[in-house]
């Protein structure tokens, strides 16, 4: 299983919960996981997130390794200017 933190607003599609398990050994496997386990995830994850694995930032890596002891932290998608 891996922990995945959730950022911000994300906390309020998943119950309020803080940190969110789910068993995943790549992004796009933890993504589906997420929005099976927690449907209002699912428009989010739909428009675009970011994924933080050990402290490096992915978006659209669908096959970027994660590890039960990896330090992972899901962020909705911020387009920079």
């Amino acid at each position: 299983m891996v922990q995945v933190k959730l950022w911000g607003s994300l906390r309020d599609l998943a119950e309020g919960q803080e940190v969110v398990e789910v068993e995943a050994s790549n992004f796009k496997e933890l993504l589906d996981a997420l929005a099976a386990k927690h449907p209002a995830l699912k428009p989010q994850i739909d428009r675009g997130v970011s994924l933080a694995v050990d402290g490096l930032v992915y978006r659209n890596s669908w096959f970027t390794e994660v590890k039960p002891d990896s330090e992972v932290v899901l962020m909705p998608y911020m387009k920079g200017g």
